[in-house]
């Protein structure tokens, strides 16, 4: 593993940060076994970056960039793409890139640079889109201010082991973050307004086609959006909710398996316990006998 950091030499203005981690703390993040996984090579903040541009043909490690204001540009081998405030680019070392900042309205952005054993799992965990777009994320900018208050800590081993844990939950909170498409129709899929229709069903039942028209796609549209949006079947999904809504009913270990059931829209107790067994890995009574101890 190389220990040089390709990171700009842009100028850093007013209010800018830039943090490489020293080697010997590299080496031994790289070697320690909470933190080889994946950990922070580079990280940095650079605000209205004006004249800020970089290509990178061969990357040796990873890199995220959140656009949080502002607007600039990204170039890999599927072409050019405007990026704008809310943006995430993730780039794997294996895609050859180049980006910079707008001209008339810079960019703002929080970046890291990563690597691990376990790296390209997170990355998988984020699926293929190299461009993202995630919307303003209080959530991820108080994630990239702790990071870069590493820089204050002194070169002590435990806060640098500290933010690659911290740079793991921000990929891994990233994964879990509502996906939403912009349909040919104008129209944006949001998989959290999908899931909240599944909500209000958990009672009942609910089928492709009444979840398709619901949005006014076909089922065949729907189905393939929303997999390519989360990598699940929709109906999987729905499942998934109710057989959590059925553990939450069995945890309180006063309500039947048949009561479940029926609770759930279930009216064959053995089609719903054959469901559950094959969701959460135990018969539905196995699961309510784990409270009973």
């Amino acid at each position: 593993m190389g220990l040089r950091v390709e990171t700009s030499n842009w100028p850093l203005p007013l209010g800018g940060q830039r943090f490489i981690t020293p080697p010997r703390l590299r080496r031994l993040l790289a070697r320690h076994p909470l933190s080889s996984g994946c950990y922070p090579l580079a990280m940095g903040f650079y605000p209205e970056a004006a004249g800020h541009q970089m290509r990178r043909l061969q990357p040796d490690d990873h890199l995220l960039i959140y656009c949080r204001s502002g607007k600039g540009w990204l170039e890999t081998e599927d072409g050019r793409f405007e990026v704008a405030g809310g943006d995430l680019l993730l780039l794997p070392r294996t895609v050859s890139h180049a980006y910079g900042a707008d001209g008339s309205d810079p960019w703002t952005i929080y970046w890291v640079h990563f690597d691990g054993s376990l790296s390209e799992d997170f990355l998988r965990l984020l699926g293929a889109q190299t461009l993202r777009r995630i919307g303003v994320q209080p959530r991820l900018l108080g994630d990239f201010e702790a990071l870069l208050g590493l820089q204050r800590q002194g070169l002590n081993a435990l806060p640098f082991i500290h933010a690659a844990h911290r740079l793991q939950a921000m990929l891994s909170s990233l994964a879990v973050l509502p996906a939403r498409v912009s349909l040919k129709s104008g129209r944006v899929l949001d998989i959290e307004a999908v899931q909240a229709v599944m909500r209000a069903h958990l009672h009942g039942s609910l089928n492709l086609d009444e979840l398709a028209a619901q949005f006014r796609l076909s089922r065949f549209h729907f189905a393939k959006t929303y997999r390519a949006l989360t990598g699940h079947a929709p109906i999987q999904d729905f499942i998934q909710l109710k057989m959590a809504l059925a553990c939450r009913l069995l945890d309180r270990g006063d309500i039947e398996v048949r009561q479940v059931a029926e609770q759930l829209g279930y009216e064959d107790p053995y089609y719903f316990s054959r469901l559950f067994r094959k969701v959460v890995g135990m018969a539905p009574s196995h699961y309510r006998a784990l409270h009973q101890g």
